[in-house]
């Protein structure tokens, strides 16, 4: 996976933007950031998921998937190492991020993720 990648899947979902916050590229539905690239650092990515998600993706991968440091990572904020993430895990993550943050109204537009 590389950011490239990512950005281009990010941008795929309904309705999204991007934009950025704190200096790092974000990606916004409904105005809400529910993934970031760059963040803690280039080989790195979040995405702001659902408790339940976070849990199930950091116990499959823990080479892959870390929460975010503090507060942010126990709200379901989890960083993503592009280098070793797969295409799958990553749609996946990215469409339960969506999800999590998108208007009620946009939700029949994207599929429910399989985990």
């Amino acid at each position: 996976m590389t950011a490239a990648a990512f950005r281009k899947m990010a941008l795929s979902l309904p309705e999204v933007v991007e934009a950025s916050h704190m200096e790092h590229p974000d990606f916004r539905v409904g105005g809400r950031i529910f993934a970031t690239l760059g963040y803690p650092d280039e080989k790195h990515a979040v995405l702001g998921l659902p408790s339940e998600e976070q849990r199930k993706l950091i116990a499959a991968r823990p080479e892959v998937f870390a929460p975010a440091a503090g507060a942010w990572g126990r709200r379901g904020s989890t960083c993503v190492l592009l280098s070793k993430a797969q295409t799958g895990e990553v749609r996946r993550g990215l469409a339960h991020a969506w999800r999590k943050v998108a208007p009620k109204k946009l939700a029949p537009l994207l599929q429910e993720p399989s985990s």
